[in-house]
């Protein structure tokens, strides 16, 4: 395989640098990154030791005092550069996406365009961070508010959106005057070197300190340092809701802030009006794209009895022709789970499944020989199961879709809302009165809510995020750029006298 495009990135295989993207700060400690494409070692980058976690932070502290000064727009031009040299690295930054990753090579350039997308809108967003004013009770007063930057922020990313996901949050945070630390997850390390390579190659460009952004490697010991660092204001953590529960509780002991992406139980009701044309893109993508190691993949389908088996025959129909291969391959649908740890929760699921009552449609397996030698590559499979069953209560991080029925919408909504997570969920309907229903006060609790299109994918200008299990947080679009920033309102007395409350009077 042609692995070119890693040394295009200034990394060398087998030898990926530096955790921190400072070549100053080496550890003999080393994670290694193998590919779940083919099992080959990629490279290895160092872990960052609490001795360099703290030089990180002088250095992003220090950054810190002469960015936030630095006017809005200029922090949009320097978000701007970064946007355009990802532009040019696109080609070979979705390929180390893909392969250190294991997503298909279109959704490997997919997620760069991601990044490119949040740069444009960052941009705009430098001219736009606003604040308020407001009429004053009193006379000659003025009020308003304003919007200050929070100082460090803390980024743990996930391995299934290895780069987007930090850029949603750091060029956010970046032209809101913040600066940045970002701790990926230790499965797809390669990918956050790449982008910290990129980073400083603009930041020196425009003699700009290094430590406006950071990059700290290593397991959850090293996300520790964050999450108990009280010179970190806000932490955004994407992940499991184990993982977010334990994080939020850290932060939230030393009344710090949190943004909180964590786990999906994705369903989508079809009704008997859907264009079945429509219905098998949104939901076959959305339950074996990314091999179903998405927070946003369908796990539910909650199909109306009176097409129940029509839906069915065309899923398992679809599914048939599902290519599983290499994702460099453009003509392969699914690649691989991120590692054999994924497999074994997704057998367990599987075996859940069954042991539950759950009857196999699609037959699941893992695949052997040679073209599947690293041992992640399984197929997606549809179970028909019960709403009520614990295993379709719980999200599992691989392709296997529970199909389920339903008469009544208000029967179809109850079992959409009925699981703990609440991050997408979609209706395919042709009817106004049901789409407007499922939109409605009474219909999906998730954060996001679609008619006609699939639950996986968001485009960047919406917030993005969740409820319930999912956390709460919104990050990205809309107004998701006041996480990152403290509100301050301001009052000023341009008269002679000081009104107090309550007529209160001193005679001075």
């Amino acid at each position: 395989m042609d692995l070119s495009f890693i040394e295009k990135l200034g990394l060398k295989a087998q030898n990926a640098g530096t955790s921190t993207g400072q070549e100053d700060m080496m550890s003999s400690e080393m994670i290694q990154s193998h590919s779940p494409v083919d099992g080959r070692l990629i490279g290895a980058v160092s872990v960052t030791s609490r001795e360099q976690y703290e030089q990180v932070m002088n250095s992003a502290q220090a950054a810190f005092k002469d960015w936030r000064m630095m006017p809005a727009p200029q922090r949009g031009e320097i978000v701007r550069q970064y946007g355009n040299i990802l532009r040019e690295y696109k080609d070979p930054l979705g390929r180390l996406v893909s392969y250190e990753m294991g997503k298909s090579l279109q959704e490997g350039w997919g997620e760069v365009q991601e990044m490119i997308d949040i740069c444009d809108f960052a941009v705009g967003l430098s001219r736009q961070l606003y604040g308020l004013t407001i009429h004053s009770e009193r006379p000659r007063h003025r009020m308003y508010e304003q919007w200050h930057p929070l100082g460090t922020v803390g980024i743990i990313s996930a391995f299934n959106f290895p780069v987007a996901v930090w850029s949603w949050n750091a060029m956010i945070a970046m032209v809101c005057g913040d600066v940045c630390i970002w701790k990926p997850s230790e499965k797809a390390p390669l990918c956050s070197v790449a982008c910290q390579n990129l980073m400083k190659t603009v930041l020196k460009a425009n003699n700009l300190p290094e430590g406006i952004s950071n990059l700290i490697n290593g397991d959850y010991k090293v996300g520790e340092f964050l999450t108990k660092d009280a010179r970190v204001p806000l932490v955004s953590a994407t992940g499991s809701t184990r993982m977010g529960k334990i994080v939020g509780a850290e932060v939230a002991s030393r009344l710090g802030k949190t943004i909180l992406e964590l786990g999906g139980n994705n369903a989508i009701i079809i009704t008997p009006s859907a264009d079945m044309k429509v219905v098998l893109t949104g939901a076959v993508f959305g339950a074996v794209g990314t091999a179903g190691q998405r927070c946003t993949s369908t796990r539910r389908l909650i199909i109306h009895d009176s097409i129940y088996n029509k839906v069915k025959d065309n899923l398992v129909s679809a599914y048939g022709q599902l290519r599983i291969g290499n994702p460099l391959d453009e003509n392969n649908h699914v690649g691989p789970l991120i590692d054999r740890d994924a497999v074994k929760a997704y057998l367990g699921a599987i075996e859940s499944a069954k042991e539950q009552g759950g009857t196999i449609l699609v037959e699941p397996g893992v695949l052997k020989g040679a073209a599947y030698e690293s041992g992640c590559y399984v197929k997606p499979c549809i179970v028909e199961a019960s709403p009520e069953l614990p295993i379709v209560q719980t999200e599992t991080f691989a392709p296997i879709l529970y199909i389920m029925k339903y008469s009544e919408l208000s029967e179809a909504i109850a079992i959409q809302n009925g699981v703990p997570q609440g991050l997408s969920s979609a209706i395919m309907t042709d009817s106004v009165r049901e789409a407007e229903r499922f939109l409605s006060h009474e219909g999906s609790d998730c954060g996001i809510a679609n008619v006609n299109i699939g639950t996986s994918g968001a485009e960047i200008g919406g917030a993005f995020g969740g409820e319930k299990e999912t956390g709460g947080g919104r990050e990205s679009g809309s107004d998701s750029w006041k996480a990152y920033m403290r509100r301050q309102t301001n009052t000023i007395n341009w008269s002679e006298e000081v009104p107090l409350a309550q007529g209160i009077k001193f005679d001075f």
